[in-house]
């Protein structure tokens, strides 16, 4: 038991949920979590408004980054899920997958080592925004009652509405945000607490007194370095899930059928 406490003074082994609960700077609501949405805010508006700053006709590589991002979220995301009327959500879609992704890759950056998106207030602001956003659209396209009765009262038996329309209502408008922030803060949350794992482990079994134990400390570090590369893959697949999940829903809350 003398190994529990690691190198990293006073630092818990193994590390618990505790480590994604952080202590305020300053104010008790500014936390290190608070600080990487506000640095990852900036990163999204910097990068577009610094890439159209001068904007050329044969683009520079920042231009052309910034042209290629919003030409994903227009095309590969609001046109191919919602048609023809995705052009004007095209703009929310983007941001909405630019900034999930900075924030997500925060968990391999040096120093910050630690994605917003682990702690579930944030991907449950995103998903009530979302939320928000289709029943609002869905409302002014068909009118309150029609859109209720759209997204409650799929084509079936009348026979069967008593057991469809509860079940159709709780999956329509209340499970959807719930589960499109818990896909969200559960795979962050995991890929970063595996990281953690790896790495505290590491220096766990490099200052253990046995040589038998000490050389495993090389696969832990080896772990965390793969690891790294597959949660550079999730956060990338996760922010895009996120913005993918979100156009698919704008698009049933226009759509005249279910």
């Amino acid at each position: 038991m003398s190994q529990v406490r690691i190198l990293a003074e006073g630092v818990p082994w193994p590390p618990s949920v505790g480590e994604f609960y952080l202590p305020g700077w300053m104010y008790p609501w500014v936390t290190k979590f608070t600080v990487l949405v506000w640095i990852a805010v900036a990163i999204v508006l910097a990068f577009f408004l610094l890439s159209y700053r001068r904007p050329k006709l044969v683009p520079s590589r920042a231009q052309w980054m910034a042209e290629w991002l919003y030409g994903f979220g227009r095309d590969s995301i609001s046109r191919e899920m919602i048609g023809r009327e995705g052009l004007p959500f095209a703009p929310y879609i983007t941001s909405l997958f630019a900034f999930i992704l900075v924030m997500n890759l925060f968990t391999i950056v040096p120093f910050f080592q630690i994605p917003p998106t682990s702690h579930i207030a944030f991907p449950a602001i995103l998903a009530l925004i979302t939320w928000v956003l289709y029943n609002w659209v869905g409302i002014h396209r068909h009118g309150f009652f029609r859109y209720l009765k759209l997204m409650t009262m799929p084509p079936a038996p009348l026979w069967l509405m008593p057991l469809l329309i509860p079940l159709e209502f709780f999956s329509n408008f209340l499970l959807r945000p719930f589960t499109l922030s818990i896909r969200l803060f559960a795979n962050m949350f995991a890929g970063h607490f595996i990281l953690l794992v790896f790495t505290l482990g590491g220096f766990v079994l490099a200052s253990s007194s046995s040589l038998f134990i000490k050389p495993i400390s090389v696969l832990s570090f080896v772990m965390v370095i793969l690891m790294t590369f597959l949660e550079l893959l999730v956060a990338a697949l996760q922010a895009y899930v996120f913005a993918l999940l979100s156009a698919l829903y704008v698009q049933q809350s226009l759509s005249e059928e279910h």
